[in-house]
């Protein structure tokens, strides 16, 4: 009995120590990060500053190549001359305060996949959101290839509004504006040419995971054809999901076609509903998303729809190239942008 008594202490104390030992090695992995993502800056600024600022182009150049040929010998391959130049771009980019405090939670490659990034907002946006919802490298690179500052609601904005929010982000604030896109990219969903509502439906529960990816960060699947019953008449919401950050429910209308006036009436209906028999004490009120193939632009306007808490959005199932989307998007945040200024 004591041997087993001792055997059983034993397993728990092994079992804390290496808890501890995985905790302890997390730590220094991230402080080593941390560290070593400084003191790329502080080279790049160095070399900034002392020799690329106080000589000609092609003489900085050869400086350049001379000071990582005597550094590779020393240190090793990290400080080729085209990871040098990349310092130098790092401390050009980014403000050394920036770089110590997203460094504590955000590597070296990060930064990396940022660097050709110009639009100092659109970098701020993937940095905050890659720190508040711990993006690996990997979902960092998928989120920018998906050109998701370009769909989300906020980069139809004046470039101060964008700003507010991003702030938000960095203090772990979720707006309703960061999780609304425009398109919804559901290539995913591997549908043919022609298909119902409900072979669309049956899609996007199929694979749940990656549409609950492209919705947003905080999405908890509830309920399919969410049934509502008023005066004997029975309605029902496609899809009912619950956001945990911004502790509202998202009811979302899939239709097959181009947008009409009449499907303004029917979500308002189910958000209104949801508002009296759903909604929790702490809760917000609720949040629609029609998502269509086809928008009208001008009967979406006039219809103020945003005052209902109703967002419409267009759903690609096959992705065009990126040149496509980029002039789709570009084209429609400028429109948005025009709009928001004349108020």
């Amino acid at each position: 009995m004591k041997n087993n008594h001792i055997e059983s202490i034993d397993k728990t104390f092994i079992s804390d120590l290496k808890t501890l030992i995985s905790k302890s090695k997390l730590q220094a992995v991230n402080n080593v990060n941390n560290i070593l993502t400084l003191m790329y800056w502080d080279i790049g600024n160095k070399i900034n500053i002392e020799v690329l600022k106080k000589s000609r182009a092609e003489y900085g150049k050869s400086i350049v190549a001379t000071v990582s040929r005597q550094l590779v010998l020393e240190y090793g391959r990290s400080f080729e001359e085209k990871n040098l130049r990349r310092m130098i771009q790092f401390s050009q980019t980014f403000d050394k305060e920036m770089v110590v405090t997203l460094s504590r939670e955000l590597s070296w490659s990060h930064f990396l996949i940022m660097l050709p990034i110009k639009d100092p907002l659109k970098q701020d946006f993937y940095l905050q959101m890659s720190k508040n919802d711990r993006w690996s490298v990997r979902t960092l690179k998928e989120r920018i290839n998906s050109m998701l500052f370009e769909r989300t609601a906020i980069s139809k904005k004046p470039d101060e509004l964008i700003k507010h929010e991003i702030g938000n982000i960095s203090n772990g604030n979720l707006h309703t504006d960061l999780l609304l896109k425009d398109p919804y990219l559901l290539d995913f969903l591997d549908l043919k040419d022609k298909y119902l509502e409900k072979d669309l439906e049956d899609a996007i529960l199929k694979q749940l995971e990656d549409f609950l990816l492209e919705l947003g960060n905080g999405f908890t699947f509830v309920a399919r054809q969410k049934r509502i019953q008023l005066d004997n008449d029975d309605f029902y919401i496609d899809l009912l999901f619950f956001n945990r950050k911004l502790k509202k429910l998202i009811a979302i209308d899939l239709k097959i076609g181009d947008f009409k006036a009449e499907y303004k009436g029917q979500m308002e209906l189910y958000l209104r509903w949801l508002n009296k028999y759903e909604k929790q004490e702490d809760e917000g009120s609720p949040i629609g998303i029609i998502l269509c193939t086809g928008k009208k632009e001008e009967q979406i306007e006039l219809l103020e729809l945003d005052k209902s808490n109703i967002h419409v959005a267009e759903y690609l199932t096959v992705l065009p190239s990126k040149e496509i989307l980029q002039a789709k998007l570009n084209q429609a945040i400028e429109v948005s942008k025009s709009k928001l200024n004349l108020i």
